[in-house]
C-alpha cells in the first residue's frame, strides 16, 4: 500500500490524497460502504461501482460465522468470492464480539474474548492472533487490528484498560505475518476522556503502523461529543498515513471529519435507514418519505438537483406508494440515494480542496457551519 497527499487545506487541514492497493486506486476523501456479508445489504455490485465506490467494508464476525473463513479462502478470498474487484477492507470483529460483553454474552480477558455467536450459540474464541488469522484467509487490503472498543458510559478506569489492552494487541497483530499485499490499521481508543485519547494516540504511534483509525466513536454519545473528539484527535494522527473514523457514516459526519483531516469512513447508515423509509435530504438530515405531504408531491425528487439515478427517475408520492405498499425495489431506490449523496458529498469535498474552494463549500453547504464550530 502507497499514501500519498496531494493537497493540504491550509484554512480546515482537509486532506486530498492517493491511496494505492492491490486491487486499486482510492482517492480520498472516501466514504466506504458497508458490506457486512460480502454484499451491500440490497445493492447489485454493479451499482456499487457505478456508484463511484472503490472500497468497501466486510465484517469480519459475520464473515467467520458463516460462510466462515475456510469457505472464502477457497473461494480465492473475498474479491473472487463475492465478485468485488476493487479494495475490500475488513474490521476485526472487535466490535461486535465486545458488543456481546455489554449484554453479558461475552468473558473478556487479557488475551481476547470468549463468546457464543447469535446464529446457533455456538462457543467461539477471538483475539488478535485468532482476529488476524480470519483476515488473512479473507484477503482484504486493509484489516484493522483487534482492539478494546468499551460503551460510551465507560469509567475513566475500565477505558484506562481497554486502551492498555488495545495497545498491547496492538503489538500482537504487528507480529503476526499477514499477505504481503495486506496493511494493517491500528486503532486509537479511549472514549471521551481526551487524556486516555491521547495515552492511546502515543502508544500506537510507537508502533509505526501503515494507518491509523479513531475507534470508539458513536457508541452512544451525543453528536456533540463525537464532534469533539474528532475535531481534538484527527489533526494528531500521522500527517503521512491514511486517517480512518470508523463506523460514521452522515453528511454531518463527512463535514466535520473531512474538514478536520479524516480521509477515510464507513456505516451501515445509509442502507439501514433506507429500511425504514428514511433517506438524506436538502439539508443532509435524514427524512422519512412517508411524510403527509408526500402523498401528493407528483413533481419533486428527493433531493432538488440531485444526479442520482432515483431522484433523476421518481417522484417523492411514487416511492412514498411504493414504501406503504411494501414494494422491495423501494429499499434499492432509497440506498442508491443515500450511497450517492456520502459517495458525492466526498468527491465534493476533494475537489474543493484540491481546487482551494473549501472555504467556498463550506459557506454554501447547509452543515458547512459544524467544520468552524470548536
Amino acid at each position: 500500500m502507497k499514501f500519498t497527499i496531494e493537497k493540504t487545506c491550509s484554512i480546515t487541514g482537509a486532506r486530498a490524497g492517493i491511496l494505492e492497493t492491490a486491487h486499486g486506486i482510492i482517492e480520498t476523501p472516501i466514504f466506504m460502504p458497508v458490506a457486512t456479508k460480502g454484499s451491500v445489504r440490497g445493492m447489485p455490485w454493479d451499482t456499487v461501482e457505478d456508484l463511484g465506490a472503490s472500497i468497501v467494508l466486510g465484517n469480519t464476525y459475520h464473515l467467520h460465522i458463516r460462510p466462515g473463513e475456510q469457505i472464502i479462502e477457497r473461494a480465492g478470498g473475498l474479491h473472487n468470492w463475492s465478485k468485488w474487484p476493487k479494495a475490500y477492507l475488513t474490521d476485526s470483529g472487535g466490535f461486535q464480539v465486545f458488543s456481546f460483553a455489554r449484554r453479558g454474552q461475552a468473558k473478556i480477558d487479557n488475551q481476547g474474548v470468549t463468546f457464543k455467536d447469535d446464529l446457533e450459540g455456538k462457543t467461539h474464541r477471538i483475539g488478535p492472533t485468532e482476529s488476524m488469522a480470519i483476515q488473512k484467509s479473507l484477503g482484504a487490503d486493509i484489516v484493522m487490528a483487534f482492539d478494546h472498543c468499551p460503551p460510551a458510559n465507560a469509567t475513566f478506569e475500565d477505558i484506562d484498560i481497554a486502551v492498555q489492552r488495545t495497545y498491547e494487541w496492538a503489538q500482537k497483530c504487528l507480529d503476526f505475518k499477514l499477505q504481503d499485499y495486506q496493511s494493517l490499521f491500528l486503532i486509537v481508543q479511549g472514549g471521551r476522556f481526551e487524556e486516555l485519547r491521547q495515552k492511546s494516540l502515543d502508544q500506537l504511534i510507537s508502533l509505526n503502523a501503515e494507518g491509523y483509525a479513531l475507534g470508539g466513536i458513536s457508541v452512544g454519545e451525543s453528536r456533540e461529543e463525537v464532534d469533539k473528539v474528532v475535531k481534538s484527535m484527527a489533526h494528531k494522527l500521522p500527517d503521512n498515513k491514511p486517517r480512518y473514523l470508523m463506523g460514521v457514516g452522515t453528511p454531518r459526519d463527512l463535514i466535520v471529519g473531512i474538514s478536520s483531516g479524516i480521509d477515510m469512513f464507513d456505516c451501515v447508515l445509509p442502507t439501514r435507514i433506507s429500511r425504514h423509509g428514511s433517506y438524506f435530504g436538502e439539508s443532509g438530515k435524514a427524512e422519512s418519505i412517508t411524510k403527509k405531504s408526500n402523498t401528493e408531491d407528483l413533481d419533486s425528487p428527493l433531493v432538488k438537483n440531485c444526479t442520482c439515478a432515483t431522484c433523476l427517475r421518481f417522484s417523492k408520492a411514487y416511492l412514498k406508494h411504493l414504501f406503504q405498499r411494501s414494494e422491495i425495489t423501494v429499499y434499492y431506490y432509497l440506498s442508491l440515494h443515500n450511497l450517492h449523496t456520502l459517495l458525492n458529498l466526498s468527491r465534493q469535498m476533494r475537489s474543493a480542496i484540491l481546487e482551494n474552494k473549501m472555504q467556498d463549500f463550506l459557506n454554501n453547504h447547509p452543515m458547512g457551519h459544524l467544520a468552524f464550530i470548536k
